[in-house]
């Protein structure tokens, strides 16, 4: 290489605003996620001071991740304590999102297999953590989360996505659910599901651009639902591969299913979409 795009390089280098190391980040979150969960964690604690002093250090950790951030110094300790303060309400959601991975897969054997295994949990928790910095307007340290989740599960949820309890990921691969999306309680995703947009335009960053997803829904493989004004009503089953792009009543069944075209053999999809009440 020539000494001048060395040069250029290393300047970069040196105008690089100060940003947090991903291994940082990631080292963080599987800390903490084996904090919360003694099923992930590689190191046991025999005794209450070695946890208690465990505890303590990753809210250092996490004080010198967010320190490298564009934040004001001042900030730092309070979105901290914001965050930990936090910690309590997210186990309880992260418990029950097990119990539903758990009920939700007839292969699943126990929840300890979930923990250590299931990549909808693995995916699920780094959104619990990754959405609560969200809210504290933590910068960019949201979507580092998100984005090794999405490189180790197959499984991209932006962080600023609202997703209620009970949330149940069935293999997940393919899995996008984008920035406004809002996910109510009992909700069940398999893989290939998009929660997406109907315009990218750069102008509607501010908007609800993702659907809405009330309780108890199920939405099977392949599916797409897009547009933020689309809301998909309580207690409905989206069936796999169909693609929406407005709302659905309550207690719906949406899929397609192949019919004989006059009496010849080909085959085509028709679109059904029932109400049941």
């Amino acid at each position: 290489m020539k000494e001048e795009f060395i040069r250029k390089l290393y300047h970069r280098h040196q105008n690089c605003p100060d940003c947090p190391s991903f291994k940082n980040v990631v080292d963080f979150f599987e800390d903490l996620l084996g904090t919360l969960f003694p099923e992930f964690s590689d190191a046991p604690f025999h005794d209450y001071a070695s946890f208690a002093k465990h505890v303590k250090e990753l809210k250092i950790q996490l004080q010198g991740i967010l320190s490298f951030c564009e934040l004001k110094i001042a900030d730092v300790p309070e979105k901290n304590d914001g965050f930990f303060a936090a910690l309590p309400e997210i186990y309880e959601k992260l418990l029950k999102d097990i119990i539903a991975l758990e009920q939700g897969d007839p292969a699943a054997k126990s929840q300890q297999e979930v923990i250590r295994t299931y990549p909808g949990f693995y995916a699920i928790a780094a959104h619990r953590f990754a959405h609560q910095l969200e809210k504290l307007e933590v910068p960019i340290i949201p979507r580092m989360l998100s984005e090794h989740a999405h490189s180790h599960t197959g499984i991209d949820i932006h962080p600023g996505a609202t997703i209620g309890e009970y949330f149940c990921i069935d293999h997940g691969t393919g899995i996008v659910i984008g920035e406004t999306s809002q996910i109510g309680d009992h909700v069940k995703i398999y893989q290939g599901v998009t929660l997406g947009a109907l315009s990218v335009k750069k102008e509607d960053a501010s908007v609800k651009r993702h659907p809405t997803i009330e309780n108890h829904v199920v939405l099977y493989a392949g599916a797409t639902i897009l547009g933020g004004e689309t809301h998909i009503g309580h207690h409905s089953v989206i069936g796999g591969n169909v693609w929406i792009t407005k709302s659905i009543a309550p207690n719906s069944k949406v899929y397609y299913q192949a019919k004989m075209h006059h009496g010849e053999d080909e085959e085509l999809d028709l679109f059904i979409y029932k109400t049941e009440y």
